[in-house]
């Protein structure tokens, strides 16, 4: 029993309480009163273009659609990506607040964010 202490003990912490709640995980206060996760949603500061590359470095020489530079907060580029996974046809995820679609789709992602109202920038070849 000493043993699972320990190695709970190294999860993060206390994740819910019955007196609080939810417990945020880095300033350990409840959620409704946590103040970091109201930084972290705050929308990203850019120069207000949407760059769209295609790479394939470090992905087994297969093609991915990048998406940098949306001024959205993560609620958004969630909603975002979804709606360019359903036009591509294609899976995909968003990291670290870029949009990756599966595959050569470079051409169709302008266009949309372009109907959208995104300034929009070819990057890359």
């Amino acid at each position: 029993m000493n043993q699972r202490v320990k190695s709970d003990r190294k999860m993060g912490g206390l994740v819910y309480s019955t007196e609080a709640g939810r417990m945020c995980p880095v300033c350990r206060q409840s959620q409704a009163t946590c103040r970091c996760q109201s930084l972290a949603r705050a929308a990203p500061v850019g120069d207000g273009r949407v760059r769209v590359s295609r790479e394939t470095q470090g992905r087994g020489g297969k093609a991915v659609t990048v998406v940098k530079g949306v001024a959205l907060d993560a609620a958004g580029l969630l909603a975002l990506s979804k709606s360019l996974k359903a036009l591509c046809g294609s899976g995909g995820t968003v990291k670290d607040g870029v949009i990756e679609i599966q595959g050569d789709h470079v051409d169709r992602v302008i266009s949309s964010l372009q109907a959208q109202g995104h300034q929009v920038k070819r990057a890359g070849g």
